[in-house]
């Protein structure tokens, strides 16, 4: 198998939540391998240059408003994608967050819809409304990032456990509706990942060393390359019969 398997040059691809963490780490890893890259971002004045890092790599790079828990922004932003960089062929649902640690019985309306809107009900207005330029051109990549939490019960993490599951399910209704227009849908599922999102959990020295002993197969925490690397695997050519699956990324927590 050639190289050439894993380039995305010509490609243009969509990253929401992508200002930090796994979504800078995606959005580079996409333009490493060829593609223009519009940023989706809760804050659109913050980028904290990471599109000049991606216009050095030489690719073009699109810094939109995009805060996927207030729908409005969603279809401008898809839109201005297709207007400025002339298509929409990889779309990375990478926005998320959780609400802390909250017993069950403890949880607010609050929390339970915004937890939901930013993981799941953000992720399906974003495909809705990157359905029609990829049906278009025939061709489409959708990844959706879900969780080992989706898979596995996290205490006091019902809500964003939920929400993590309902993503990895609406990927597979998504390969079954759109596979006919020559889109796939697949989705990742990382365990606990270096961003600044787990670093404060993971300062705690009791915290990171259970998280460690649980991830039963390598012992450690993950960094965010060891994801955004299969989010371009499952966006490139050598991806192409796969659909509908959650690629689970973590060091084998879930196969205890």
């Amino acid at each position: 198998m050639s190289s050439g398997r894993f380039d995305l040059s010509g490609r243009t691809a969509l990253v929401t939540g992508a200002a930090r963490g796994l979504g800078r780490a995606i959005a580079l890893a996409l333009a490493e391998a060829g593609a223009d890259v519009a940023l989706g971002l809760r804050d659109v004045s913050r980028n904290e240059g990471l599109a000049d890092e991606i216009r050095a790599l030489g690719r073009r790079a699109l810094p939109l408003q995009m805060d996927v828990a207030e729908l409005d922004q969603i279809e401008p932003a898809v839109a201005a994608t297709v207007d400025e960089l002339g298509a929409l062929d990889l779309l990375v649902n990478n926005a998320g967050g959780g609400a802390g640690h909250v017993p069950v019985e403890e949880v607010s309306l609050e929390a339970f819809e915004r937890v939901v809107n930013v993981n799941l009900r953000g992720a399906l207005f974003a495909c809705q409304a990157a359905f029609a330029p990829m049906r278009e051109r025939g061709f489409g990549r959708i990844v959706n990032v879900s969780s080992q939490a989706g898979i596995i019960a996290l205490p006091g993490e019902a809500v964003y456990c939920m929400a993590k599951a309902g993503l990895s399910h609406l990927t597979r209704c998504l390969a079954v509706e759109w596979g006919p227009y020559g889109i796939t849908a697949n989705a990742v599922a990382p365990t606990f990942i270096h961003t600044p999102g787990t670093e404060r959990g993971l300062s705690n020295p009791a915290f990171r060393a259970d998280v460690e002993e649980r991830i039963a197969a390598l012992h450690r925490i993950g960094e965010p390359d060891e994801v955004a690397g299969a989010v371009v695997f499952l966006c490139s050519p050598a991806a192409s019969l796969i659909t509908g699956e959650t690629l689970v990324i973590d060091g084998g927590w879930t196969i205890r």
